[in-house]
Protein backbone atom coordinates (compact mmCIF):
# COMPACT_ATOMS: atom_id res chain seq x y z
CA UNK A 1 0.00 0.00 0.00
CA UNK A 2 3.19 2.30 0.67
CA UNK A 3 3.80 2.56 -3.31
CA UNK A 4 0.23 2.88 -3.67
CA UNK A 5 0.18 6.37 -1.20
CA UNK A 6 3.39 7.61 -3.20
CA UNK A 7 1.59 7.02 -6.73
CA UNK A 8 -1.49 8.80 -5.51
CA UNK A 9 0.58 11.43 -3.82
CA UNK A 10 2.68 12.21 -6.86
CA UNK A 11 0.17 12.24 -9.07
CA UNK A 12 -2.11 15.01 -7.40
CA UNK A 13 1.03 16.61 -7.42
CA UNK A 14 1.86 16.61 -10.91
CA UNK A 15 -1.40 17.55 -11.61
CA UNK A 16 -1.77 20.22 -9.73
CA UNK A 17 1.40 22.11 -10.48
CA UNK A 18 1.14 21.44 -14.12
CA UNK A 19 -2.61 23.03 -14.24
CA UNK A 20 -1.58 25.68 -12.09
CA UNK A 21 0.92 26.73 -14.51
CA UNK A 22 -1.90 26.70 -16.93
CA UNK A 23 -4.30 28.57 -14.84
CA UNK A 24 -1.63 31.37 -14.12
CA UNK A 25 -1.31 31.93 -18.36
CA UNK A 26 -5.32 31.62 -19.06
CA UNK A 27 -5.72 33.91 -15.51
CA UNK A 28 -3.50 36.39 -16.84
CA UNK A 29 -5.14 36.40 -20.43
CA UNK A 30 -8.81 36.45 -19.53
CA UNK A 31 -7.85 39.12 -16.54
CA UNK A 32 -9.19 36.86 -14.01
CA UNK A 33 -6.82 38.81 -11.42
CA UNK A 34 -7.29 39.16 -7.55
CA UNK A 35 -10.18 41.82 -6.24
CA UNK A 36 -11.01 43.62 -3.76
CA UNK A 37 -13.50 41.13 -2.13
CA UNK A 38 -16.48 41.81 -0.03
CA UNK A 39 -17.17 45.60 1.10
CA UNK A 40 -15.33 46.82 3.76
CA UNK A 41 -12.55 43.74 2.91
CA UNK A 42 -9.28 45.22 3.50
CA UNK A 43 -6.10 43.70 1.20
CA UNK A 44 -3.43 44.89 -1.08
CA UNK A 45 -4.73 43.99 -4.39
CA UNK A 46 -2.01 42.52 -6.59
CA UNK A 47 -2.05 41.75 -10.54
CA UNK A 48 -2.48 38.12 -10.09
CA UNK A 49 -4.25 35.41 -10.59
CA UNK A 50 -6.81 34.12 -8.21
CA UNK A 51 -8.18 30.97 -9.94
CA UNK A 52 -5.64 28.57 -8.41
CA UNK A 53 -8.04 26.32 -6.37
CA UNK A 54 -9.35 25.03 -10.03
CA UNK A 55 -5.93 23.17 -10.17
CA UNK A 56 -6.16 21.81 -6.93
CA UNK A 57 -9.52 20.39 -6.78
CA UNK A 58 -9.72 19.49 -10.26
CA UNK A 59 -6.54 17.61 -9.32
CA UNK A 60 -8.03 15.84 -6.35
CA UNK A 61 -11.32 14.98 -8.69
CA UNK A 62 -9.37 13.50 -11.38
CA UNK A 63 -6.90 11.20 -9.43
CA UNK A 64 -10.06 9.74 -6.95
CA UNK A 65 -12.24 9.39 -10.09
CA UNK A 66 -9.83 7.52 -11.79
CA UNK A 67 -8.41 5.57 -8.66
CA UNK A 68 -12.47 4.51 -8.35
CA UNK A 69 -12.89 3.96 -11.80
CA UNK A 70 -9.83 1.15 -11.97
CA UNK A 71 -10.57 -0.53 -8.81
CA UNK A 72 -14.13 -1.29 -9.99
CA UNK A 73 -13.30 -1.64 -13.72
CA UNK A 74 -10.44 -3.78 -13.81
CA UNK A 75 -9.71 -4.56 -9.66
CA UNK A 76 -7.66 -7.54 -9.13
CA UNK A 77 -6.56 -7.99 -12.43
CA UNK A 78 -4.85 -4.53 -12.27
CA UNK A 79 -3.42 -5.02 -9.11
CA UNK A 80 -1.76 -7.98 -10.31
CA UNK A 81 -0.45 -6.57 -13.70
CA UNK A 82 1.61 -3.55 -11.99
CA UNK A 83 2.54 -5.34 -9.06
CA UNK A 84 0.62 -3.75 -6.40
CA UNK A 85 -0.23 -7.35 -5.16
CA UNK A 86 -0.52 -6.29 -1.43
CA UNK A 87 -3.48 -3.89 -2.55
CA UNK A 88 -5.34 -6.84 -3.55
CA UNK A 89 -6.82 -7.59 0.23
CA UNK A 90 -7.95 -3.82 0.05
CA UNK A 91 -10.21 -4.03 -2.97
CA UNK A 92 -13.40 -4.72 -1.64
CA UNK A 93 -13.11 -2.01 1.40
CA UNK A 94 -11.93 0.03 -1.61
CA UNK A 95 -15.00 -0.58 -3.08
CA UNK A 96 -17.13 -0.29 -0.65
CA UNK A 97 -15.97 3.26 0.11
CA UNK A 98 -16.67 4.76 -2.90
CA UNK A 99 -20.04 6.15 -1.90
CA UNK A 100 -17.81 7.63 1.29
CA UNK A 101 -15.73 9.10 -1.22
CA UNK A 102 -18.68 10.63 -3.92
CA UNK A 103 -20.24 12.35 -0.99
CA UNK A 104 -16.96 14.00 0.10
CA UNK A 105 -16.31 15.02 -3.63
CA UNK A 106 -19.84 16.58 -3.67
CA UNK A 107 -19.27 18.77 -0.78
CA UNK A 108 -15.49 19.85 -1.92
CA UNK A 109 -17.35 20.78 -5.53
CA UNK A 110 -20.13 22.32 -4.00
CA UNK A 111 -18.11 24.99 -1.78
CA UNK A 112 -15.47 25.28 -4.84
CA UNK A 113 -18.10 26.17 -6.60
CA UNK A 114 -19.24 29.00 -3.69
CA UNK A 115 -15.79 29.82 -3.46
CA UNK A 116 -15.19 30.62 -7.42
CA UNK A 117 -18.39 32.92 -7.52
CA UNK A 118 -17.27 34.89 -4.76
CA UNK A 119 -13.57 35.30 -6.20
CA UNK A 120 -15.60 36.77 -9.40
CA UNK A 121 -18.30 38.44 -7.23
CA UNK A 122 -18.24 38.57 -3.73
CA UNK A 123 -20.91 36.62 -1.99
CA UNK A 124 -22.22 38.03 1.44
CA UNK A 125 -20.74 36.75 4.75
CA UNK A 126 -24.42 34.86 5.79
CA UNK A 127 -24.71 33.05 1.95
CA UNK A 128 -21.32 31.51 2.61
CA UNK A 129 -22.10 30.33 6.31
CA UNK A 130 -25.18 28.65 5.45
CA UNK A 131 -23.69 27.10 2.49
CA UNK A 132 -21.11 25.92 4.48
CA UNK A 133 -22.71 24.72 7.80
CA UNK A 134 -25.02 23.12 4.98
CA UNK A 135 -22.70 21.28 2.98
CA UNK A 136 -20.83 20.26 6.30
CA UNK A 137 -24.23 18.79 7.72
CA UNK A 138 -24.75 17.18 4.93
CA UNK A 139 -21.71 15.19 4.78
CA UNK A 140 -21.93 14.47 8.88
CA UNK A 141 -24.94 12.83 8.28
CA UNK A 142 -24.80 11.08 4.79
CA UNK A 143 -21.24 9.42 5.91
CA UNK A 144 -21.71 8.76 9.52
CA UNK A 145 -18.51 10.80 9.78
CA UNK A 146 -19.05 12.25 13.72
CA UNK A 147 -16.83 12.92 16.42
CA UNK A 148 -17.15 12.51 20.30
CA UNK A 149 -19.87 9.44 19.49
CA UNK A 150 -19.54 8.13 23.04
CA UNK A 151 -21.54 11.12 24.21
CA UNK A 152 -24.48 9.84 22.12
CA UNK A 153 -26.03 7.67 24.56
CA UNK A 154 -25.54 10.37 27.32
CA UNK A 155 -27.83 12.55 25.32
CA UNK A 156 -30.36 9.81 23.58
CA UNK A 157 -29.32 10.46 19.99
CA UNK A 158 -26.88 11.18 17.26
CA UNK A 159 -27.98 14.98 17.70
CA UNK A 160 -25.01 16.83 19.39
CA UNK A 161 -21.99 14.76 17.77
CA UNK A 162 -23.08 16.03 14.68
CA UNK A 163 -23.73 19.35 15.32
CA UNK A 164 -20.65 18.88 17.31
CA UNK A 165 -18.59 17.84 13.88
CA UNK A 166 -20.96 20.12 11.75
CA UNK A 167 -19.51 22.89 13.47
CA UNK A 168 -15.82 21.55 13.54
CA UNK A 169 -15.63 21.31 10.00
CA UNK A 170 -17.07 25.02 9.42
CA UNK A 171 -14.31 25.81 11.62
CA UNK A 172 -11.61 23.90 9.62
CA UNK A 173 -12.72 24.64 6.76
CA UNK A 174 -13.13 29.21 8.06
CA UNK A 175 -9.26 28.75 9.68
CA UNK A 176 -7.63 27.51 6.23
CA UNK A 177 -9.26 30.11 4.75
CA UNK A 178 -8.03 32.33 6.82
CA UNK A 179 -4.61 31.39 6.68
CA UNK A 180 -5.15 32.29 2.90
CA UNK A 181 -3.57 35.35 3.29
CA UNK A 182 0.08 35.56 2.19
CA UNK A 183 1.94 34.06 -0.34
CA UNK A 184 2.52 30.36 0.17
CA UNK A 185 0.93 30.14 3.37
CA UNK A 186 -2.30 28.45 2.83
CA UNK A 187 -1.12 25.62 0.76
CA UNK A 188 2.25 25.00 2.89
CA UNK A 189 0.23 25.07 5.99
CA UNK A 190 -2.51 22.20 4.61
CA UNK A 191 0.17 20.45 3.16
CA UNK A 192 2.18 20.11 6.36
CA UNK A 193 -0.58 19.03 8.62
CA UNK A 194 -2.13 16.89 5.90
CA UNK A 195 1.36 15.08 5.53
CA UNK A 196 0.83 14.75 9.34
CA UNK A 197 -2.55 13.41 9.57
CA UNK A 198 -1.27 10.71 6.80
CA UNK A 199 1.67 9.45 9.19
CA UNK A 200 -1.09 8.91 11.96
CA UNK A 201 -3.49 7.30 9.67
CA UNK A 202 -0.87 5.10 7.89
CA UNK A 203 0.34 4.43 11.99
CA UNK A 204 -3.64 3.57 12.32
CA UNK A 205 -3.82 1.45 9.08
CA UNK A 206 -6.82 3.58 7.64
CA UNK A 207 -5.13 3.02 4.27
CA UNK A 208 -8.85 4.74 2.10
CA UNK A 209 -8.24 8.07 4.80
CA UNK A 210 -4.36 8.03 3.99
CA UNK A 211 -5.04 7.65 0.23
CA UNK A 212 -7.32 10.68 0.53
CA UNK A 213 -4.86 12.97 2.42
CA UNK A 214 -1.86 11.85 0.23
CA UNK A 215 -4.41 13.30 -2.58
CA UNK A 216 -4.61 16.65 -0.53
CA UNK A 217 -1.08 16.91 0.76
CA UNK A 218 -0.16 16.23 -3.12
CA UNK A 219 -2.45 18.55 -4.54
CA UNK A 220 -1.58 21.40 -2.08
CA UNK A 221 2.28 21.06 -2.28
CA UNK A 222 2.03 21.39 -6.23
CA UNK A 223 -0.14 24.37 -6.09
CA UNK A 224 2.63 25.68 -3.80
CA UNK A 225 4.89 25.68 -6.45
CA UNK A 226 3.50 28.31 -7.98
CA UNK A 227 1.85 30.07 -4.82
CA UNK A 228 5.30 30.84 -2.74
CA UNK A 229 6.57 34.07 -2.35
CA UNK A 230 6.63 36.14 -5.06
CA UNK A 231 2.63 34.30 -5.54
CA UNK A 232 2.28 33.81 -9.48
CA UNK A 233 -1.32 32.91 -8.77
CA UNK A 234 -3.48 32.25 -5.65
CA UNK A 235 -5.87 30.03 -4.56
CA UNK A 236 -8.62 31.90 -3.68
CA UNK A 237 -12.11 30.96 -1.82
CA UNK A 238 -12.41 28.16 -4.57
CA UNK A 239 -8.97 26.70 -3.04
CA UNK A 240 -9.06 27.15 0.67
CA UNK A 241 -12.82 26.10 1.59
CA UNK A 242 -12.66 23.37 -0.45
CA UNK A 243 -9.07 22.48 0.73
CA UNK A 244 -10.66 23.16 4.60
CA UNK A 245 -13.07 20.89 4.87
CA UNK A 246 -11.93 17.57 2.94
CA UNK A 247 -9.10 18.09 5.76
CA UNK A 248 -11.66 18.53 8.44
CA UNK A 249 -13.46 15.22 7.64
CA UNK A 250 -10.43 13.61 7.28
CA UNK A 251 -9.57 14.38 11.12
CA UNK A 252 -12.82 13.54 12.35
CA UNK A 253 -11.92 9.97 10.10
CA UNK A 254 -8.40 9.92 11.37
CA UNK A 255 -8.81 10.32 14.63
CA UNK A 256 -12.34 9.18 15.77
CA UNK A 257 -13.31 6.79 13.40
CA UNK A 258 -10.13 4.82 13.42
CA UNK A 259 -9.92 4.61 17.17
CA UNK A 260 -13.68 2.81 16.94
CA UNK A 261 -12.55 0.33 13.94
CA UNK A 262 -8.66 -0.34 14.28
CA UNK A 263 -7.76 -0.30 17.63
CA UNK A 264 -6.62 3.56 17.39
CA UNK A 265 -3.91 5.19 16.07
CA UNK A 266 -0.90 2.37 16.02
CA UNK A 267 -2.81 0.35 18.47
CA UNK A 268 -2.29 2.46 22.09
CA UNK A 269 -3.50 5.39 22.61
CA UNK A 270 -6.71 6.33 25.10
CA UNK A 271 -9.47 8.71 24.95
CA UNK A 272 -6.80 11.85 24.69
CA UNK A 273 -6.36 11.09 21.17
CA UNK A 274 -9.43 12.99 20.16
CA UNK A 275 -7.08 16.00 20.98
CA UNK A 276 -5.20 14.65 17.86
CA UNK A 277 -6.98 17.56 15.53
CA UNK A 278 -6.16 20.47 17.87
CA UNK A 279 -2.33 19.96 18.08
CA UNK A 280 -1.85 19.68 14.61
CA UNK A 281 -4.16 22.82 13.63
CA UNK A 282 -2.95 24.56 16.95
CA UNK A 283 -1.46 27.63 14.36
CA UNK A 284 -4.41 27.68 12.07
CA UNK A 285 -6.69 27.78 14.95
CA UNK A 286 -4.30 30.46 16.69
CA UNK A 287 -4.83 32.40 14.06
CA UNK A 288 -8.51 32.47 13.34
CA UNK A 289 -8.94 32.61 17.28
CA UNK A 290 -6.67 35.87 17.55
CA UNK A 291 -7.49 37.40 14.46
CA UNK A 292 -11.29 37.57 15.42
CA UNK A 293 -10.63 38.69 19.03
CA UNK A 294 -8.98 41.90 17.81
CA UNK A 295 -11.70 42.27 15.11
CA UNK A 296 -14.28 41.90 17.60
CA UNK A 297 -11.85 44.26 20.13
CA UNK A 298 -12.27 47.25 17.41
CA UNK A 299 -16.12 46.78 16.72
CA UNK A 300 -15.58 44.87 12.82
CA UNK A 301 -17.16 41.51 11.83
CA UNK A 302 -14.99 38.49 11.92
CA UNK A 303 -16.18 38.07 8.47
CA UNK A 304 -14.60 41.20 6.87
CA UNK A 305 -11.07 40.01 6.09
CA UNK A 306 -8.05 43.02 7.21
CA UNK A 307 -4.51 42.56 7.43
CA UNK A 308 -3.86 41.89 11.02
CA UNK A 309 -3.30 37.83 10.85
CA UNK A 310 -0.68 36.10 12.60
CA UNK A 311 1.53 36.13 9.31
CA UNK A 312 0.79 39.90 9.03
CA UNK A 313 1.58 40.39 12.16
CA UNK A 314 4.79 38.55 11.96
CA UNK A 315 5.70 40.55 9.40
CA UNK A 316 5.33 43.73 11.12
CA UNK A 317 7.65 42.80 13.48
CA UNK A 318 10.35 42.63 10.80
CA UNK A 319 9.90 39.25 9.19
CA UNK A 320 10.44 38.64 5.69
CA UNK A 321 7.36 36.59 3.71
CA UNK A 322 10.17 33.14 3.61
CA UNK A 323 10.94 33.61 7.41
CA UNK A 324 7.25 34.20 8.00
CA UNK A 325 6.49 31.19 6.12
CA UNK A 326 9.44 29.37 8.31
CA UNK A 327 8.11 30.13 12.01
CA UNK A 328 4.11 29.11 10.93
CA UNK A 329 5.05 25.88 9.09
CA UNK A 330 7.93 25.27 11.85
CA UNK A 331 5.15 26.27 14.36
CA UNK A 332 2.59 23.08 13.14
CA UNK A 333 5.25 20.82 12.91
CA UNK A 334 6.02 21.25 16.24
CA UNK A 335 2.88 20.99 17.59
CA UNK A 336 1.79 18.47 15.03
CA UNK A 337 4.34 16.13 15.56
CA UNK A 338 3.12 15.89 19.43
CA UNK A 339 -0.58 15.62 18.11
CA UNK A 340 0.65 12.59 16.04
CA UNK A 341 1.77 10.58 18.48
CA UNK A 342 -0.92 10.95 21.20
CA UNK A 343 -2.64 7.93 19.81
CA UNK A 344 -0.01 5.81 20.62
CA UNK A 345 1.50 7.05 24.21
CA UNK A 346 0.42 7.01 27.89
CA UNK A 347 -1.72 9.84 29.93
CA UNK A 348 1.34 11.33 31.38
CA UNK A 349 3.03 11.48 28.03
CA UNK A 350 -0.50 12.72 26.56
CA UNK A 351 0.08 15.56 29.09
CA UNK A 352 3.39 16.44 28.23
CA UNK A 353 2.19 16.71 24.67
CA UNK A 354 -0.77 18.76 25.43
CA UNK A 355 1.43 20.86 27.70
CA UNK A 356 3.84 21.44 25.07
CA UNK A 357 1.25 22.81 22.36
CA UNK A 358 -0.54 25.54 24.71
CA UNK A 359 2.94 26.78 25.50
CA UNK A 360 3.97 26.74 21.94
CA UNK A 361 0.95 29.22 21.85
CA UNK A 362 1.51 31.46 25.01
CA UNK A 363 4.63 31.64 23.65
CA UNK A 364 3.50 32.78 20.65
CA UNK A 365 1.15 34.77 22.34
CA UNK A 366 3.50 36.57 24.75
CA UNK A 367 5.97 37.46 21.56
CA UNK A 368 3.63 39.30 19.67
CA UNK A 369 2.69 41.23 23.55
CA UNK A 370 5.69 42.17 24.29
CA UNK A 371 6.97 43.06 21.06
CA UNK A 372 3.45 45.06 20.14
CA UNK A 373 4.33 47.13 23.46
CA UNK A 374 8.04 47.65 22.19
CA UNK A 375 7.22 48.82 19.70
CA UNK A 376 3.77 50.72 20.02
CA UNK A 377 1.78 49.43 17.33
Amino acid sequence: MGWLLVLVLCASFALSCVGTWVLCALGRRARLMDSHGASGHEKRVRDVPNIGGIAIVGAMVVVVCAGLASVWTFGPSLAERIGFEDFLPHIDGMKAQTPTALIWLGGVLTLHLMGVIDDRRALGAGVKLSVMLTVSALVVTLTDTRLLELIDARVGGAWLSIVLTTLWLVVVSNAINFMDNMDGLASGVVALAGGLFLVAAVLGGQWFVALMLALVVGASAGFWAHNRPPAKIFMGDGGSLPLGLLLGVLTVRTTYYGAQTSGGLGGGGGWYAVFMPLCVLAVPLYDMASVTAIRFSQGKSPFVGDTQHFSHRLRARGLSEWRTLAVVGGCVVVTGIGGILLGQVGEWQALVIGVQTILVLVVLGVYEHASTRKNGS
